[in-house]
This record gives structure tokens, sequence and C-alpha cells, in this order.
């Protein structure tokens, strides 16, 4: 008797940990470590300088180029 309730226990324990319990919120040092990563990626509105004649302009308008940023086909030629 004392076994078959040890095990109806166990199951019910079991479902709850499972199934019903809810999941720990994201600690402290989760989101720091999230906001890192996105701190490290680059921004679409940055704003780079252009190697060839060194006026600055958004990253999405510019040309990379052996990792090196130019603002329009002409500076690329030129270099």
């Amino acid at each position: 008797m004392i076994l078959k309730l040890l095990l109806v226990i166990g199951v019910i324990a079991f479902i709850y940990f499972i199934f019903i319990k809810k999941k720990p919120a994201v600690t402290q040092n989760k989101k720091e470590s999230n906001k890192r990563k996105n701190r490290d990626e680059v921004e679409s509105n940055e704003m780079v300088e252009c190697a060839e004649c060194g006026i600055y302009c958004e990253i999405d308008d510019c040309i990379l180029s052996n990792n090196k940023y130019y603002c329009s086909q002409e500076c690329l030629k030129k270099s």
C-alpha cells in the first residue's frame, strides 16, 4: 500500500515539475550578455568614414571593399 502511495506521489511530482512548474525568469547575467551582443552588432544607422575622400555616410549606403568603406563607386575606382 505504501509503495503504491509513493508511486502516485512520484508520478504527480513528475507531472508537476515537467508540465506545470513555470521556468525561471531570465537571470540578470543573461540579460547583460544579450545587451553586450546587441552592442557589438553594427547598427544600420552607424556612420563610417570614406577611405578615399573622408566624408561620413551611413553604413547601409557605403560600399565595402578590402575591409574599407567607400561612399561611391567613384571613390572606389580612385583607390
